[in-house]
């Protein structure tokens, strides 16, 4: 009889119900810490709200996830003794993994203020179209765009 999938998924954060914000939390979260990584997460929500007037944070969490996350990237693949980067779709659960990751990294690079702030800030810049993730994500569009021509060799 074959395995079962027994992967049960993630559960909602207990402030704002959402499944996407328990999920990033875990990204955020180092050596197990989850009560450092949720105070992180939402502080930098509160100060969102504090600067955003009148904007919900999780509207601003949402737009900055969907400005992050790629379409398409590369994957490598080795054909006849030559490796060509073909551009590939992204699945969902790797689009939001990568979101996470970019923005998780680009946030810890920021200044020298507390990782709430940097977080904070690099989420408002990613809402808004700037910041170092979102252009992450559209560098990997351009490598995949550059390589449109090697498509046909997907697997």
């Amino acid at each position: 009889m074959p395995k079962q999938n027994k992967y049960k998924g993630v559960s909602v954060d207990y402030r704002y119900g959402d499944e996407s914000v328990a999920r990033f939390i875990n990204a955020v979260m180092l050596d197990g810490k989850k009560d450092v990584a949720t105070r992180i997460v939402y502080d930098a929500f509160t100060i969102i709200a504090e600067k955003m007037n009148g904007e919900s944070p999780l509207e601003v969490y949402r737009k900055a996830m969907s400005n992050i996350a790629p379409v398409v990237e590369v994957r490598s693949k080795r054909v006849g003794g030559a490796t060509y980067q073909i551009p590939m779709e992204v699945k969902p659960s790797r689009r939001g993994a990568l979101a996470f990751r970019w923005l998780k990294l680009y946030a810890k690079r920021r200044g020298g203020r507390s990782m709430a702030e940097k977080l904070a800030a690099e989420l408002m810049d990613a809402a808004n179209e700037q910041g170092a993730s979102v252009k992450k994500r559209d560098e990997v569009h351009r490598m995949a765009d550059a390589n449109k021509a090697f498509a046909h060799f997907r697997f």
